[in-house]
This record gives C-alpha cells, sequence and structure tokens, in this order.
C-alpha cells in the first residue's frame, strides 16, 4: 500500500509585510524538498476556516521573490479568536489531511497560533515572524522591518529636500504603534532634528527648547519624526505644540502611513525570509512543533509559541545617550 504524502499548509496572518511572498517561495521550495505536498491557505485564517485552499508547487512561487504583498492574501480574523473558530478551522486541516502547519503572523496572530496549538496538539506548528514593527519577543529582525524602515528613510530623505527649499518644519509620522523601531532608526539615519516614540517619556520643554535652538541656529529647516503611538498623540498634536511654542513657523506634516507595508523587500528582507521560511520547514521535518522560528545573534532559532508576544523597544543608556547627541 503506497504511503500516504505528508502535507504542510502555509498562511499568512495579520497586516502584510514586504518579504512574504520570499518567505512563502522558501517553505514551498523547502517542503518539495523533503518531500512534503504543499498547500497554501488564502486569506489568512479567514480562508482557513472556510477551506480556501490550494495545491503549491513550483511554478506558483517561481519569480515572486521579489514582490511586495503576499500571493496567499491575508486577514486578521475575528472568528479566530473564538473556541469555535477554532474548531472550525481544524476541522479544516483534519478533513484536508494536513498534517503540519506554517504561520507566518505577526505578535497577535503567533497568539492565536500559541492557543490553537494547545487546543489541538496533534497538529505540529510553526510560527514565522513578519511585522514591520520589528516588536515580536525571540527575534532580533521580523520579516518586514528593514524595507519599511528604508522606505520611511527615502520618503524624508525626499521631504528634506523641499523643507530646506521652503525653510519649513515637517513633522514625519511613521508607524510603530506599540514600538518606535522604524522611528528610531528612521530619526538617526536621516539626521532628524527630533525623534519621538512610545517607549521614551522625553521633556517636552526640552525637545521644544531643542527644537527652537536648531532654527535659531540653522534658520533653514527642521525634521521631527514621531511614531505613530507616541503619547504625544501623533503628528497633529506635536505640530500644535510645536506652533504654541515656537510661533507662526511654516509646519508641514507627512503621514506616511501604508506606504511602508508595500513595496519590493530590501536584500536583508529577501535573505531573512528565506532564512526562516527554510528553517521552519526544516525544523518541522526533523519533528519540531509549537514553536517560532526566530534571528538571533546571526542563528536562526526556535522559541515555543507560548512565550512570543510583543516586544517594546528597550533603549540602553548607551542608545538614549546617541539619541540625545544626534538630535542636539
Amino acid at each position: 500500500m503506497e504511503q500516504r504524502k505528508r502535507k504542510i499548509a502555509v498562511l499568512t496572518s495579520g497586516g502584510d509585510a514586504p518579504g512574504l511572498n520570499a518567505c512563502i517561495n522558501a517553505v514551498v521550495r523547502t517542503a518539495i524538498y523533503y518531500n512534503y505536498s504543499v498547500l497554501g491557505v488564502r486569506d489568512g485564517y479567514e480562508g482557513l476556516i472556510t477551506g480556501r485552499v490550494m495545491k503549491l508547487d513550483l511554478t506558483d512561487v517561481n519569480d515572486i521573490i521579489h514582490l511586495g504583498g503576499t500571493i496567499l492574501k491575508t486577514s486578521r480574523s475575528e472568528q479566530f479568536k473564538i473556541k469555535e473558530g477554532r474548531f472550525l478551522a481544524y476541522e479544516q486541516l483534519k478533513q484536508k489531511d494536513i498534517d503540519h502547519l506554517i504561520v507566518i503572523g505577526g505578535d497577535g496572530s503567533l497568539k492565536g497560533t500559541s492557543i490553537f496549538s494547545k487546543e489541538y496538539n496533534d497538529i505540529s506548528i510553526i510560527g514565522i515572524p513578519k511585522t514591520i514593527d520589528n516588536d515580536i519577543s525571540g527575534t532580533d529582525y521580523s520579516i518586514g522591518y528593514d524595507t519599511a524602515l528604508n522606505t520611511a528613510v527615502s520618503a524624508v530623505d525626499k521631504l528634506r529636500d523641499t523643507a530646506e527649499s521652503h525653510n519649513r518644519i515637517f513633522i514625519v509620522e511613521v508607524m510603530g504603534r506599540d514600538a518606535g523601531y522604524i522611528a528610531y532608526g528612521t530619526g538617526l539615519a536621516t539626521g532628524a532634528e527630533g525623534i519621538l516614540i512610545p517607549e521614551t517619556h522625553m521633556d517636552h520643554v526640552y525637545l521644544l527648547d531643542n527644537l527652537r535652538r536648531n532654527w535659531h541656529e540653522k534658520r533653514s529647516s527642521l525634521i521631527l519624526i514621531v511614531a505613530e503611538g507616541d503619547e504625544t498623540g501623533g503628528a497633529r498634536r506635536v505640530a500644535e505644540e510645536i506652533t504654541n511654542y515656537l510661533g507662526n513657523k511654516e509646519i508641514r506634516i507627512s503621514i506616511l502611513g501604508h506606504i511602508q507595508r508595500g513595496g519590493s523587500p530590501t536584500a536583508f528582507d529577501r535573505i531573512l525570509a528565506t532564512q526562516l521560511g527554510n528553517m521552519a520547514v526544516t525544523f518541522l521535518n526533523k519533528g519540531a512543533k509549537n514553536v517560532m522560528v526566530g534571528f538571533q545573534r546571526q542563528e536562526i532559532i526556535t522559541i515555543p509559541l507560548k512565550d512570543v508576544g510583543r516586544r517594546s523597544m528597550s533603549l540602553n543608556e548607551k542608545a538614549l545617550k546617541l539619541l540625545e547627541i544626534m538630535t542636539s
């Protein structure tokens, strides 16, 4: 009797990020190498609940490594948050004889995946971290962060040109609801005169005095980077404070928004996504289950899904000193 071929399903869940297709490509190629049948789940967990599953082979992933977005589509599933929804997802896996599941998601998706893995332990699950916010614990970098950072830096470089031309103050809001990685990196890379991130409670009087000193000394342009989740209330609130403090200066607000999620992934993100996708399947093939693959100190490691959560950017004394010096 012919032995049943093992099956791996892969899905992308939550907000999109550059590098997802590179990761899917690596999962499919590695799974086929190890003689698995690969199934792609459309629209994340919502698609798994309703059985939107398709077979994937090499022709499906040829020439997708450079593409933004995800060929599998993605969604945020409210149904999967409840036990009944997760049971429907499990039923679909069993009906389709799927033994292994790979979930490419952010901290919310991976938390849901952890709950799912505890409820249905007969399915081997591996998580892969992706989020432009770079705020998933257990990994130094998440798929999408590097591209989003480079997109923001490129945009601010262009805004600096027009700010200089018109002697304006530009307040640029970048993504990062709960983590300031994009704002911090963008600010340092563009020489911004101010950086506001959720993790630090900056003295606003100090910040405004610093901006005023910069303005009077340079009399040219100022760039202030604000994370969308900063306690100041984002770019518009900051603009009001600066206007009240500095007087009638020309202030412009630029909210970069979802452009940070799109575009062709950088070489770093393509390589990271490829390594994580490859090792997710490799670990599964060796018997691993209910873990997330992560990137730590140049190595691909695993951590239990139950230990995965959101991490805040921890700025040590040296990092804070660097921020102070570079924005002074």
